[in-house]
């Protein structure tokens, strides 16, 4: 194999930050089938950050920092593990903790990567600038809303979040975010919330919680269960993070981003489809359209629009940022499936001829140097497989 220790590095980060995807938070699926994870709680907190109009993101360059804040922010727990707010805890015990985590996690990375990472999380952590102080914000108001959407709110959530507005970190929502705090008060209280734009955006963001019980055909890493498309999503993300620099011709990574956190909601209505299944592909692309239009239609008019173009974008794979973010969408998949022993690859009877001719192509014609580093991996495996 080409010896490549950059972009070997990159890759230790990424397929350790799998293990995000293990660690459970206190707070549930709005459907309540069982509880959230800290990695599809990620993915949730920075769709809220690309959606919500607040005054900290208001700046373009804010927001798209926030984003990235929010998709490292809890890498950390992979060590340190998650604290809920309404459990008493040792502060200083766990912030030493995190940043021993941060210490190690980012310092797989290559050293110019493992710097900026770092920097990006301990400005999060400071929380003194406005995209620090929008991610925050947005971090704080997903729990809230999350325990609040159900039609019957479990009852010790609500107490977490009653206590959080009271004496919590919530405690100033109401002078800080008044339209939202009134948001939050009805969803509590059963009544009805105001509407207008704010309504349609949170309509929208529990809708996409519905992304989370989707579950792929690939393993999560180890392979200990089938990843779901919202967690799938948050990974995808930080793939384009930290391995823009070999898309072969010039991209916008903070698109790709973009994309690729929007890239699988139409899987809420439309199902995934393996990429070694059988299935009719126009059936399949005119029900994601018919899926497109209906989620992205619950967003404000513009904002929908926008947001639609750009699934769309990622659709027609033309551009260089969707053909870089395609290829990402066909590399993730077979990293993982390498980490769970084969994952899905031996329900499919997948050899090496059929990994080139469905999966490797589509990477080659984004990131063809990921490829390159893939492909040897996948033929070692794959001849050997049982079959």
């Amino acid at each position: 194999m080409t010896n490549t220790p950059r972009l070997d590095a990159q890759m230790a980060f990424l397929n350790e930050a799998c293990k995000l995807k293990q660690v459970d938070r206190q707070s549930a699926l709005q459907d309540l089938s069982r509880p959230e994870n800290s990695a599809e709680h990620s993915w949730h907190v920075a769709l809220y950050a690309l959606v919500m109009d607040i005054p900290e993101l208001r700046d373009h360059t804010d927001r798209l920092k926030a984003i990235k804040m929010i998709l490292l922010h809890d890498l950390v727990e992979i060590d340190a593990g998650d604290h809920p707010i309404h459990l008493d805890h040792d502060a200083d015990a766990v912030a030493q903790a995190e940043a021993a985590a941060a210490t190690r996690l980012f310092g797989l990375l290559p050293e110019d990567q493992a710097a900026e990472m770092r920097a990006l999380w301990d400005e999060f952590e400071a929380g003194k600038t406005a995209s620090a102080r929008g991610a925050k914000r947005m971090d704080h108001v997903q729990p809230m809303l999350q325990a609040a959407a159900p039609a019957a709110p479990l009852p010790d959530h609500v107490q977490v979040v009653e206590d959080n507005l009271a004496s919590g970190r919530a405690k100033n929502l109401h002078k800080d975010w008044p339209e939202m705090f009134a948001h939050v008060r009805a969803a509590l209280d059963g009544t009805h919330a105001p509407n207008g734009d704010l309504a349609k955006r949170i309509a929208f963001l529990n809708d996409c919680d519905r992304l989370k019980p989707v579950y792929r055909a690939t393993y999560i890493a180890g392979g200990s269960r089938f990843e779901n498309s919202a967690e799938h999503s948050w990974h995808l993300a930080l793939y384009a993070l930290i391995l823009a620099e070999h898309a072969p011709h010039a991209i916008n990574v903070d698109r790709v981003i973009t994309m690729l956190l929007l890239h699988d909601l139409v899987e809420i209505d439309a199902g995934d489809h393996p990429i070694f299944g059988d299935y009719d592909a126009s059936a399949k692309e005119a029900e994601e359209l018919e899926a497109a239009r209906r989620i992205f239609g619950l967003l404000p008019d513009a904002q929908g629009a926008e947001m639609l173009a750009i699934w769309q974008e990622f659709e027609a794979n033309e551009t260089p940022d969707a053909v870089f973010a395609k290829s990402l969408d066909r590399f993730q998949a077979p990293n993982q499936n390498l980490a769970s022993n084969g994952g899905s690859w031996p329900k499919y009877n997948v050899t090496y001829d059929v990994f080139r001719e469905k999966v490797g192509g589509k990477i080659a014609y984004g990131a063809p140097s990921l490829l390159d580093w893939i492909a040897p991996r996948v033929k070692a495996f794959l001849d050997v497989m049982p079959r």
